[in-house]
């Protein structure tokens, strides 16, 4: 059998392929990350992130790199205005923070972890076999193989890794597109949850006192084949069509467009390949849920994918990352296509906009919307159980711990288990001591009222890397469900 030059290789250096990096890294995993661009991107695309997302990198201690932001607590649901706020911990995502400080953020950090990132080289194919993957890449010198553990395709919608293993992407082709330019030099009405005009629909994304993103639906317009981007004069002159609003005198530093296409992988996972982010699925892209979902894909599989490499992940715990994160994508899909219907419809889907303006007067119904785009109600089938926080995010919370104020968040910074104890019940820690390599356990109690709401009817909680709680012990429970807990989440102990 061939050496390995590294554990995994990631096919891309996005947000998804550099936050999966930097996970693999905190899990010991070596890990190299290959980039066919040779510089990283400028381009804003993405303008911010989810509220789950805000709480993925406050789990590992990466909001202060951001430098502060603000959240949008006023969104919408297909043109819907939506007061976010309305569920703990809610908002439309962070504000204004361009996808390139978010990769430059996640760059530098996995880099500081110690992350091979590789810019310039290009994965051309790769041969599978029982112990591994062979990459054929494009180097800036040649062409170089490297060998790995596993493969991951973090390389966007039109994946080279995806269609060289031959994963199906079946979902629908486009049907509408948008077209969008930051623009230096003009001023136009703010329009950030989008404005339907006669001829289509309309953002405006104020960015400072004279730069402006603009995006827009223009109804009728085929989409077109490839990638190419519309020029300037065609984004000013269709802007005019739709607002009355003359941007020409404008400087565009960037023009793009996007479409409605939406596909998802068939597999997550073939063998030793696999895929994450815009690899797995595509859809239009509102609210911010495509990075997102890509971020947390990262996050869910980094973790288990250290433990396989290890040799230490239970039977079927690598085959989770497709069974949890598959339905997550087919959500966002269908969310994303109904918010299209609502959004660019015309005037043939004006009564299903009225019938859904009138539900959300319900209470329920609003919530129901807000959760769907913040992904703040995910919840994983981790076993039987009863209690509310069971295979859910365990939220933000303070917590009162004897050597000190802490939060639930950052009992995660280091990507590790986290045995919670919150009662005086002994034999707990007992029970855990034999995982303390890979969990730590952390006996402490709410901070506040809301706090002891949410462990209200729990004794103790197993809660995974990713930051969702596998188990919950209620008072009375005997610790050897919690050692039953450990084994089938985190695998055989290292001692005991």
């Amino acid at each position: 059998m061939p050496a390995n030059d590294t554990d995994v290789i990631i096919a891309g250096a996005g947000p998804v392929g550099l936050m999966l990096a930097a996970e693999l890294r905190l899990g010991g995993v070596r890990v190299v990350v290959l980039e066919r661009s040779t510089d990283p991107t400028d381009q804003t695309r993405a303008l911010g992130f989810t509220s789950r997302t805000i709480e993925v990198f406050n789990q590992r201690g990466l909001l202060p790199r951001f430098g502060g932001f603000g959240t949008i607590p006023i969104g919408h649901f297909g043109g819907l205005t939506l007061d976010y706020r309305e569920v703990p911990g809610g908002s439309y995502g962070a504000a204004g923070v361009p996808q390139s400080l978010t990769s430059s953020i996640l760059d530098e950090w996995g880099t500081e972890l110690g992350a091979d990132i590789r810019r310039g080289w290009t994965v051309t194919g790769f041969d599978a076999d029982v112990d591994g993957v062979s990459v054929a890449v494009d180097s800036p010198d040649g062409p170089r193989r490297l060998r790995a553990a596993y493969l991951v395709g973090c390389d966007g919608g039109r994946s080279t890794v995806r269609k060289l293993a031959g994963i199906d992407f079946p979902g629908q082709d486009a049907v509408m597109e948008l077209a969008f330019a930051e623009v230096d030099g003009i001023r136009v009405k703010p329009r950030p949850n989008g404005e339907r005009v006669p001829g289509g629909l309309v953002l405006a994304f104020q960015q400072g006192a004279d730069r402006f993103r603009v995006t827009y639906y223009e109804r009728g317009v085929v989409p077109r084949p490839g990638t190419e981007a519309p020029s300037y004069p065609e984004v000013a002159a269709a802007w005019l069509r739709l607002t009355g609003e003359d941007i020409s005198a404008g400087s565009p530093s960037w023009i793009g467009r996007f479409t409605d296409a939406s596909r998802q992988a068939a597999e997550y996972r073939r063998g030793r390949v696999l895929l994450a982010g815009d690899a797995a699925h595509i859809h239009l892209p509102i609210g911010g849920q495509g990075m997102s979902t890509g971020l947390q894909d990262a996050v869910n599989l980094g973790w288990k994918l250290a433990a396989e490499i290890h040799g230490h992940a239970p039977d079927g715990l690598l085959d989770t990352y497709h069974s949890e994160r598959h339905p997550v994508g087919a959500r966002v899909i269908r969310n994303t296509l109904a918010q299209r219907i609502l959004y660019v419809g015309g005037p043939e889907v004006a009564p299903i906009r009225d019938l859904v303006t009138e539900l959300t007067a319900y209470a329920d119904v609003r919530r129901h919307l807000i959760n769907t785009v913040t992904g703040l109600t995910i919840r994983y089938d981790v076993g039987p159980g009863e209690h509310p926080l069971l295979g859910c995010r365990l939220p933000g919370l303070d917590l009162a711990a004897a050597d000190g104020p802490t939060s639930t968040l950052r009992l995660l910074h280091r990507a590790r288990g986290v045995v919670l104890v919150l009662d005086d019940g002994s034999g707990w820690a007992e029970a855990a001591a034999p995982w303390a390599e890979r969990v730590d356990t952390v006996p402490a109690r709410p901070a506040d009222p809301d706090g002891a709401a949410a462990f209200a009817g729990a004794a103790a909680l197993l809660v995974r890397p990713d930051g969702y709680v596998a188990w919950v012990g209620p008072p009375g429970t005997s610790p050897q469900h919690l050692a039953d807990a450990l084994l089938r989440w985190f695998g055989k102990p290292a001692v005991g």
